[in-house]
């Protein structure tokens, strides 16, 4: 951590500092400020620093956060979204970080029911709130919405980005984001801090994701960019038994199934049959625990599709990174 964040560590002046990256879309993030302007908290011990890539913001920003102190950091494209947070967390004056997504919507409590679990427990050092489904939510939202919550009231291995608290001392200790990364950050920080402590998914409150998956194909395109830091997120860190499946099945599924499609073409069955085989395995075995998970709400056929399509998304995402780090070795 710089002098400027351990001499701001020192000098709290706020209770909670809600920090948010942002780039591209302003409705949503103004929705997500709208969301902590209405918190049964006291504004006046709120900060929100929003750090945008937007080259200018409108005034309806400003409008809506007229309850809370706004600061407004202008980060260059180029950043991840790990600089982005760090930036904030470098400006922020809070006793708790509260680092959001800038298209998430905050139960009314959220503020209260989180810093209530963490002055309460000083064994857990971050805790997130669960995913509620938006409105009239389609089939693949609420897929993704289970997926979230699999684990509720309990300590977990990893913790996603969209919501999550912490005291400020407990930031400081991880050593903040990682800036290297392009995606899957909030892995290797929810690792860290774990090194420190519990990490806690409660159901004392909760967040709807307005910019979740409603449909297929953008679902498959975001994949793709998500696998991108696959590999780098591995390096440098232990990584628990729970989440070699999350790295093995899409390349398996994917090379199992071109191992079917290529013997097929040529004739030779036994050797099709063998990759059939392996490839139905993998996505069954996936669906029929999802469909367990959702109490038989999700239909099977959204279930075979999402994975059919999130499998190879995230094997091709994967490639890409590997032969971006190859292409920036041969010209470093």
């Amino acid at each position: 951590m710089s002098d400027t964040q351990t001499a701001q560590a020192q000098n709290k002046t706020k209770t909670i500092s809600f920090i948010i990256p942002h780039m591209g879309r302003e409705q949503m993030l103004i929705d997500t400020l709208s969301s902590i302007a209405q918190q049964d908290f006291d504004s006046n011990e709120v900060e929100v620093i929003v750090v945008s890539k937007n080259k200018s913001l409108s005034n309806n920003i400003a409008q809506v956060s007229a309850n809370f102190d706004l600061s407004i950091i202008h980060a260059e494209e180029s950043l991840t979204i790990s600089h982005q947070r760090n930036m904030g967390a470098a400006r922020a004056n809070g006793e708790y970080f509260a680092f959001l997504d800038a298209d998430v919507f905050l139960a009314p409590n959220w503020t209260s029911a989180m810093l209530e679990i963490l002055e309460h427990s000083p064994s857990i050092k971050l805790v997130s709130a669960i995913q509620k489904n938006s409105d009239n939510a389609p089939q693949l939202e609420q897929l993704r919405t289970y997926l979230s919550n699999a684990s509720i009231d309990c300590e977990v291995e990893f913790l996603p980005g969209r919501n999550l608290c912490l005291h400020h001392s407990t930031f400081a200790q991880s050593g903040g984001f990682p800036e290297h990364l392009l995606t899957c950050e909030d892995y290797v920080f929810t690792q860290r801090v774990a090194a420190l402590g519990t990490l806690f998914y409660s159901s004392d409150s909760y967040y709807v994701h307005l910019g979740e998956d409603k449909a297929f194909w953008p679902m498959a395109k975001k994949e793709v960019w998500r696998g991108q830091s696959n590999i780098a997120s591995m390096q440098g860190r232990s990584i628990p038994v729970s989440e070699w499946p999350s790295f093995i099945a899409p390349p398996l599924f994917t090379l199992s199934a071109l191992f079917a499609l290529f013997f097929s073409l040529l004739g030779i069955w036994p050797l099709a049959i063998l990759g059939w085989v392996m490839s139905t395995s993998i996505i069954m075995l996936y669906s029929l625990r999802l469909i367990k998970i959702s109490r038989q709400r999700l239909s099977s056929a959204t279930v075979l599709s999402f994975y059919a399509l999130y499998f190879p998304a995230r094997t091709w995402g994967t490639l890409k990174g590997v032969f971006a780090t190859i292409n920036t070795a041969k010209t470093d």
